[in-house]
């Protein structure tokens, strides 16, 4: 189910990119300006990371995402309804997307508090993998889809058609879905038995958040400029590809939606193939070569393919090579998520939403400053200063130790856990 929910998340905050240049020129507006539209969704996204971690770690994060996946649906149904005749559309717009983004802040640290109370550490990999593959989904899906609408009922039938597929998402979570595997009826005394056991903190009492731990934490901090860069990366895809492809590259709509799908399909391989091997490196090295090490591989790897892409002089080429940038990039992502987790026990869902605002800061400059950079130095300049940012995130990875928890005396439940594993 978080797979789909991570799909439909997606889906929502992707299907403007597409839209983009219907939108541009109804409402009258350049890429600069639109690409304050796109930074309003990531600002709002940021902001609220770290209370989204607060209300999945209070009140559960079945109820958290059932709610959040109304007002997803909401909001884009009323990104739809500004009108280019009125005398602040775009402020209206502007300021749907940031309540948008502060609705969609829920998904991934709610995500990750589900994670930290039914995943043991030795299969977080995989989880996680699933999890952010729906990232890939919901992105890979978005082209074809919006532009399929578009061309039959414009662009904002496509916003229509994004809200009723997240309500019927969010129903099915709220049927399907409990907070701990102990409130499903459908977990075995013996599957119970094997979740508690590789648990770091099974069955913690909710405690007071560490705050003071969390924001003196060299491995909080590590995870956060890292995500910086990992969001940078990352939305210069989300953002701008399509456009980057029908305005740099001269392709056409269709072709646009073609080649639009292969970064978020590389994104959902490399998501899946990097849980996999991030737990079976983790089981056989141990954490850190697992975490860290594959996430300081992601980000070389990231960094090659984005600036020599940038650079291929055939669309098709450029098109694969950067593609698989993006694959690579998303080989680090389970990472992310299973060292939050790894580090923080109880108190995840705060600290995945702190990490995660870093990401969102990223992204929300990336959507603003890329399409300055392009203006002035052209694509490849743009590209570069991502492959720059890729090289800095591989640097900060090695400063991650993922078996340093937050609280002291968790040392000996990971050590027990890397055993088992």
């Amino acid at each position: 189910m978080l797979f789909l929910l991570s799909a439909v998340a997606f889906l929502d905050r992707t299907n403007i990119s597409v839209a983009g240049v219907q939108m541009r020129q109804e409402y009258g507006i350049d890429q600069i300006h639109l690409g304050w539209v796109f930074s309003a969704f990531l600002i709002g996204y940021a902001v609220f990371q770290v209370p989204a971690g607060w209300l999945a770690w209070r009140f559960g994060p079945r109820r958290v995402l059932a709610v959040a996946l109304v007002w997803w649906g909401v909001l884009c149904v009323l990104t739809a309804l500004v009108s280019p005749q009125g005398a602040h559309a775009l402020i209206l717009l502007i300021l749907v997307r940031f309540a948008l983004g502060a609705g969609e802040s829920v998904m991934y640290p709610a995500g990750n508090q589900f994670i930290s109370r039914w995943i043991p550490v030795q299969e977080r990999g995989k989880a996680n993998g699933w999890i952010f593959a729906g990232v890939g989904a919901g992105s890979t899906l978005s082209p074809p889809l919006i532009t399929a609408i578009i061309i039959a009922d414009g662009w904002r039938a496509a916003f229509y058609a994004c809200a009723g597929i997240g309500l019927i998402a969010g129903l099915a979570w709220f049927w399907l879905a409990r907070d701990t595997p102990e409130e499903h009826e459908g977990v075995s005394p013996a599957e119970l038995a094997h979740i508690h056991a590789g648990l770091v903190a099974p069955g913690a009492p909710r405690a007071a958040l560490p705050w003071g731990a969390i924001l003196s934490s060299g491995n909080v901090w590590a995870l956060f400029f890292s995500y910086f860069a990992f969001g940078y990366v990352a939305w210069i895809f989300f953002s701008w590809f399509f456009i980057y492809l029908a305005e740099a590259r001269h392709v056409d709509l269709k072709a646009s939606a073609f080649y639009s799908m292969l970064p978020p399909l590389m994104m959902m391989l490399g998501c899946l193939s990097g849980g996999w091997i991030s737990d079976r490196v983790t089981a056989a090295r141990g954490l850190y070569p697992g975490r860290s090490g594959l996430a300081m591989v992601s980000f070389a790897l990231t960094a090659l393919f984005v600036v020599l892409g940038s650079m291929a002089q055939s669309t098709g080429l450029a098109v694969v090579v950067l593609a698989g940038g993006a694959g690579a990039l998303y080989l680090s992502q389970s990472s992310f998520w299973s060292v939050s987790a790894d580090i923080a026990g109880p108190h995840t869902g705060v600290v995945a939403g702190f990490m995660n605002m870093g990401c969102q800061i990223g992204g929300a400059l990336t959507s603003s400053l890329t399409p300055w950079i392009a203006a002035e130095y052209g694509w490849t300049a743009a590209f570069g200063v991502a492959g720059a940012l890729a090289i800095a995130g591989c640097v900060i990875w090695a400063l991650v130790n993922p078996n340093k928890p937050l609280v002291p005396g968790m040392e000996q439940r990971i050590g027990s856990i890397e055993a088992i594993a």
